[in-house]
Formats: C-alpha cells, sequence, structure tokens
C-alpha cells in the first residue's frame, strides 16, 4: 500500500516520537523510509570556522538525519536521508512531489515551540498544500501509538476532502484488517426546541444518513463492510469522544491552499488535532478539485 514514506525531522523531541510511528508504518508496508531534514535558510546559521563558511544548521541536519537513518536500521527498514536547504515547508511539500511519497509523516510541533502545537507552525502550512496523505502525530507520554491500526475511525460530511480521506481509510483497513467505523456529526448546538428547529433537526439526520451510506457504498465496493454513526452535538467534540477509546487511527479531510482553519467538518479539524490522542490521518483537496 504504502512504498514511500516521507518523515521529515528537526531532531526535535517531538519528531523522534513521530519516528517511532513511522517506523512501525514503513516496517508493516516494507516501504522505504525518506528522512528529510531542511536547513531553514531564514535564518541566519553561517559562521566561520578556521577559515571556512560552515553551515551550521546543515551540519546539524546531517547528524539528525544520521541517528533517524541508525535507527531505521536498526528496525530493519529501508531508509534513504537529505539535507536541503530552503523553507522547510514548501521544501518538504516539493520533495513529497519530486519522489512521489506515498505518505507523510509528522509530528504536530517541534523545535517552534512545544506551547505552539499545530497551528503557526511547519506542518500547518504542509497540512495545507501537500497532495498525498498526510499524518500527524501529536506526541504523549501516556499513550503508546498502536500500527497497523485496529479501529480506524474516519470522519466524514460528504465533502471532496473527506471523501478522499474516507478512501485512504478504506484502504488502510482494508490492507490491515482494521475495523472501519466512520461517523457524521449532526450539529445541534445551535438549534432550540421550538416546532421548526425539530423539523430541521429530521432534516439533518436524514441527511447524515444519506451521506452515511454513499460513504458505506464507497467502502463496500472495495470490500470493506463499515459500522456508521450518527452523532449530535459538536462535531469536534463528538469525534474526540469516539476516539477516546479503541481507535488506533482518524482519518479527517481539510481544504484550502494555505489556510488550515478552512477545514471540512465545520472547521472542527484543526480543534481535534490540537488534542487527538491518536495519529490522524489528513487528506487535502486541492483548489483545483473544488
Amino acid at each position: 500500500m504504502y512504498t514511500r514514506v516521507l518523515y521529515p525531522t528537526d531532531g526535535s523531541d517531538p519528531a523522534r516520537e513521530a519516528l517511532g510511528y513511522a517506523l512501525d508504518l514503513a516496517a508493516e508496508h516494507d516501504a522505504t523510509l525518506h528522512v528529510l531534514n531542511v536547513a531553514n535558510t531564514n535564518q541566519d546559521s553561517l559562521t566561520t570556522v578556521e577559515g571556512r563558511v560552515v553551515d551550521v544548521l546543515e551540519s546539524e541536519g546531517e547528524e539528525v538525519v544520521d541517528e533517524a537513518v541508525d535507527r531505521a536500521t536498526e528496525r530493519g527498514v529501508d531508509a534513504v536521508s537529505a539535507v536541503l536547504q530552503g523553507d522547510p515547508a514548501l521544501t518538504i511539500v516539493d520533495y513529497a512531489r519530486e519522489y512521489d511519497v506515498d505518505l507523510v509523516v509528522m509530528p504536530t510541533h517541534g523545535r517552534s515551540g512545544l506551547s505552539r502545537l499545530l497551528l503557526g507552525s511547519v506542518t500547518e502550512r504542509v497540512v495545507g498544500s501537500i497532495d498525498v496523505p498526510l499524518v500527524v502525530v501529536n506526541p504523549t507520554e501516556d499513550r503508546t501509538f498502536r500500527y497497523p491500526p485496529r479501529e480506524i475511525l474516519a470522519a466524514t460530511d460528504g465533502s471532496g476532502a473527506a471523501d478522499l480521506a474516507l478512501d485512504s481509510a478504506v484502504a488502510l483497513a482494508r490492507d490491515t484488517g482494521a475495523t472501519l467505523h466512520v461517523v457524521y456529526v449532526v450539529e445541534t448546538t445551535t438549534l432550540g426546541f421550538d416546532v421548526r428547529s425539530a423539523l430541521a433537526s429530521e432534516e439533518l439526520d436524514a441527511g447524515a444518513e444519506s451521506v452515511l451510506e454513499a460513504a458505506a457504498e464507497r467502502a463496500e465496493e472495495s470490500g470493506v463492510d463499515p459500522v456508521t454513526h450518527v452523532e449530535h452535538g459538536h462535531p469536534h467534540r463528538e469525534i474526540l469522544s469516539l476516539v477516546d477509546g479503541e481507535v488506533d487511527l482518524l482519518a479527517l479531510g481539510v481544504h484550502g491552499e494555505t489556510d488550515f482553519s478552512r477545514s471540512v467538518l465545520g472547521g472542527v479539524a484543526t480543534k481535534v488535532i490540537r488534542t487527538a490522542p491518536v495519529p490522524v490521518l489528513l487528506r487535502r483537496e486541492s483548489d483545483s478539485a473544488v
């Protein structure tokens, strides 16, 4: 299913934790792991040593990728590495395209600050422009990530991006034998309790069932029999409630070239990723497909 997995790293602790997941994934699919470090040329990184100009960031990057490759070798995973100069997010996206990678694995945050999660980070910018599946890992000390997954949850609203995420979840469920759950969250928090709101709620429920039926048919065509759920309330809270249990991987769709806040599912993807206790697989619908 995956033959080339890209793991961008800055050598931070969150990146090292994401490497463990990337290695599990690459080992399971017998994939080659591409380890990439980007020396950010937007920063002053040049110094003079013994009359020679040495790019300190690039030198550090070599140490970072060598450490990751050593860990891959210990796991029996084929790995290649590269240290490039440029804008980190743009370089990651360009590398993924040039080497035709199947999947990118990144932490939700890195050296930009542990308190700064996804928003404002390199990962956010990659999410907003990458064309291949991207798994973001929110490092945590109190939970061990499991791969291959046994339970996968795909959240949908019937949009094109959500369909892409569903397709990735279906393919993964088929390949690993995992149980696939598909959820549609009906936002009822803005409805009152009069007759009109009751009628609106019935229409929303009917629409949700229709979307889930189409999603189930989509999965069944690929040989996967999903479990469907209709939930009510705040979308991100309901999704996280379902995740907080046996689910090992969450799949979401996003769109927007640079503005990650313009995500599907009513803009809840950002909130979900910030606190998701499991890796989140993201699929972006390009502007040309909208």
